[in-house]
């Protein structure tokens, strides 16, 4: 059993499906202290008289993924009280997360998912799954059948993320070809890894520039070459490394705001809606918070008609263009 305050490093995607295997385990919701005292990902960092502020700013972020990912999470009050910030319970809905009931799929397609349910139940999750269910039960929280089945839609980790972890790990410096949108080839990057980063479901990494000195940060699947390492090391980056760079990326989806006209009941409306920081800027249409133009351009144009960008022009430019090489494309 890991000490409490433990540094046992928990993998991302872990630590996300376990918050969302928790809040799908019960109707009445969990509250903030027995998500991080309890959850798998959380409960090694824990401290029972300790500060856990860190590890509230992360559950915060995690939050924010999950919507990202299209998880349905809500916050409701606890029983009795209402208005109280400090005992708000986290639940997601297992209805709204269902497939909706005029998907269907052919026999054979059943199949092949009840396998892969399958693997998953009785693979990497299975032990923790069941000791998860344990802990909440512990608590006095009834937990819901078949939690196991849900398997949630995480990104699985970049190309370039273990070369790059491993050399953040040993302070080494890496080399890499990077291509920036706009740029007709890949500039090859020195960089000493400094902190690996995810922000609205991407992972970056935050580097000092060898060649500029400057602090820089890279999308990771911008790196269209293999990570090769140096033999040239570096210090120890600050302790407050990672979170300056997510201060940084914060500072940058903050700065970018977009309005959108979306039709009513359409998945472009639902989906744009949950995004976080969104809000209603008048009927039918939303102010939307975005990081990165190219890569907001290739989410809208997937909703073609559904969504349509008012400002700023060079956002429905990118996504006009998206739409023109589509059309074209297909003839």
């Amino acid at each position: 059993m890991p000490a409490e305050g433990s540094s046992i490093r928990v993998p991302v995607e872990e630590r996300l499906f376990s918050l969302v295997l928790a809040l799908l385990a019960t109707d009445s919701g969990l509250t903030k202290s027995e998500i991080l005292s309890t959850v798998q990902g959380y409960s090694q960092k824990f401290s029972h008289s300790g500060d856990n502020s860190n590890l509230e700013r992360q559950f915060e972020r995690d939050k924010d993924d999950i919507r990202e990912l299209g998880v349905p999470l809500e916050t409701i009050d606890s029983p009795g009280q209402a208005g109280n910030n400090q005992n708000l319970r986290y639940r997601i809905p297992r209805g709204a997360y269902e497939l909706p009931s005029d998907i269907t799929f052919s026999p054979e397609e059943t199949t092949l998912l009840n396998l892969a349910a399958m693997v998953w139940r009785e693979g990497s999750i299975s032990g923790e799954s069941r000791r998860a269910i344990i802990k909440l039960r512990s608590l006095g929280v009834a937990t819901t059948e078949p939690v196991l089945s849900y398997a949630p839609r995480v990104r699985v980790r970049d190309a370039a993320f273990e070369p790059l972890s491993a050399a953040l790990e040993k302070r080494q410096v890496v080399r890499f070809a990077y291509l920036k949108p706009g740029d007709a080839e890949a500039t090859v990057r020195t960089v000493a890894p400094l902190a690996l980063v995810q922000h609205q479901g991407r992972w970056h990494l935050y580097a000092e520039d060898v060649d500029s000195g400057t602090n820089k940060t890279f999308l990771l699947r911008r790196i269209v070459s293999q990570v090769a390492t140096l033999a040239k090391t570096f210090p120890a980056p600050p302790a407050d490394t990672k979170d300056k760079a997510l201060l940084e990326l914060e500072d940058v989806w903050n700065s970018h705001t977009a309005i959108v006209d979306v039709q009513p009941g359409t998945d472009a409306a639902t989906r744009l809606r949950r995004r976080r920081g969104s809000s209603v800027a008048a009927p039918g249409s939303l102010e939307l918070h975005y990081s990165d133009t190219n890569i907001f351009a290739d989410e809208l144009a997937s909703f073609g008609p559904e969504a349509v960008v008012v400002s700023p022009p060079e956002l429905r430019d990118a996504v006009r263009t998206r739409l023109e090489r589509t059309a074209a494309d297909h003839g």
